[in-house]
């Protein structure tokens, strides 16, 4: 332990002890009593909305396990990129396997999460469940919580993101992975972007936006009149800046089952 950032040891007891454990006899030790969760559109306040939210997926998925890709640490704010991954129901009555990407902004006080951005692609999630086909998991972090090292804020980096962010185009980056997709960008244009939480680690920049804009296509169940109609999209993302001040990398997930809900009424989860 003497090695590991209080944060984000905090984070393993988060990753280990509560989620892959399923043991929610642990709030009070995690997250403060005010703690809430913004996912999806919704704000879930710990005990008024999370903890059923959780109980849910728990019930829905109960070998459900989570692993970290990669944490952006400045010692006092913390993102995790990580997927969630287990057996869920199928709507014909049957199970299947899946695997979907989050990421996730946290705060915290020095003892306990306060408040989290986070997004998770569920769009995939529902169209393995439906295929029967599971990704790969992405790489895991081999020691993330030995193997995390605190670096101090960039504000030229975040400065960076934000004009980049405000120009609307996502796939500007020598690579970019938005969702599920290595080629493809989100399925609105981003004609508007409202940046809710954003925060450096050296040249790293994790950030969470609503973008607001015509819908591209290409989502199940949206009729193909659609296409042009205004739509919100929110996305957490990590940005990776260039020494020239471009985007090297981008590891995005947006909330295209928001999309398909906001024209079909379908749930969004």
């Amino acid at each position: 332990m003497a090695d590991m950032h209080p944060f984000v040891a905090l984070m393993r007891k988060y990753c280990i002890d509560y989620t892959n454990s399923h043991d929610q006899s642990l709030y009070d030790e995690i997250m403060e009593p005010d703690y809430v969760v913004h996912i999806s559109g919704f704000d879930l306040p710990r005990e008024a909305g999370y903890r059923q939210a959780v109980v849910d997926i728990f019930q829905r998925a109960p070998g459900l396990g989570l692993v970290v890709h990669e944490f952006v640490l400045n010692g006092d704010r913390l993102c995790m990129r990580f997927s969630e991954h287990g057996s869920m129901p199928t709507d014909d009555g049957g199970r299947a396997l899946a695997c979907w990407r989050g990421i996730g902004l946290y705060k915290w006080n020095g003892r306990r999460l306060t408040e989290n951005y986070v997004e998770q692609d569920y769009l995939s999630a529902h169209r393995q469940l439906a295929t029967g086909e599971p990704h790969e998991l992405d790489p895991i972090h081999l020691d993330p919580w030995v193997g995390t090292e605190v670096v101090a804020p960039n504000e030229d980096a975040e400065d960076v993101v934000r004009a980049w962010l405000d120009k609307g185009d996502l796939t500007n980056a020598a690579r970019h992975r938005v969702d599920d997709s290595l080629s493809d960008g989100p399925v609105i244009e981003f004609n508007e972007v409202t940046v809710d939480d954003l925060f450096s680690a050296g040249n790293k920049v994790a950030f969470h936006a609503v973008g607001r804009g015509p819908y591209r296509g290409g989502l199940d169940d949206v009729p193909g009149d659609c296409v042009g109609q205004e739509a919100t999209l929110l996305v957490a993302g990590i940005a990776e800046v260039d020494n020239g001040g471009g985007i090297a990398a981008l590891h995005a997930v947006t909330t295209r089952m928001n999309v398909r809900s906001q024209f079909t009424g379908l749930s969004p989860v």
